[in-house]
């Protein structure tokens, strides 16, 4: 079975009103097939943290409610994705941002990757540019 480690920037096109939302079928796609079982997917503890913000931002914006957004996160939490704490993988993500001239923060979705001999799914085009050639990493609009 395919595994991935999917990016908040994935996930947020799960819940995120889809009206113009780029990528938004692709990663409901995805999203259905790992609901089906066909593709298993895992993120590190930042997952969580960076879709709440996303959530927060639209909020803020006025792109959508507060309740909206409690929602989504609940409906998220309730997928119970396979969470690998940051720490087990900062090492990693420091090499891996220094090599890349990447943040930390999207070195440690690399690292996991590598760390499960998995593929990165992320909808951030440059990310994925930066790094396809190099390292385990693809773009949403190519899964």
């Amino acid at each position: 079975m395919t595994r991935f480690v999917i990016d908040a920037s994935v996930a947020a096109k799960w819940f995120l009103p889809s009206s113009g939302e780029p990528l938004a079928r692709e990663a409901l796609r995805l999203l259905d097939a790992y609901a089906e079982g066909r593709v298993q997917f895992a993120v590190p503890d930042l997952f969580w943290a960076e879709c709440a913000n996303i959530c927060w931002k639209a909020v803020g914006r006025g792109r959508w409610t507060g309740t909206a957004a409690q929602e989504a996160i609940s409906a998220l939490e309730r997928r119970r994705l396979p969470t690998t704490p940051s720490l087990e993988l900062l090492e990693d993500a420091l090499s891996i941002a220094a090599t890349f001239n990447r943040t930390v923060y999207d070195s440690l979705y690399v690292a996991l990757a590598l760390h499960l001999k998995a593929e990165l799914v992320t909808a951030d085009d440059r990310l994925a540019q930066a790094l396809a050639a190099h390292l385990p990493v693809k773009w949403l609009g190519s899964v």
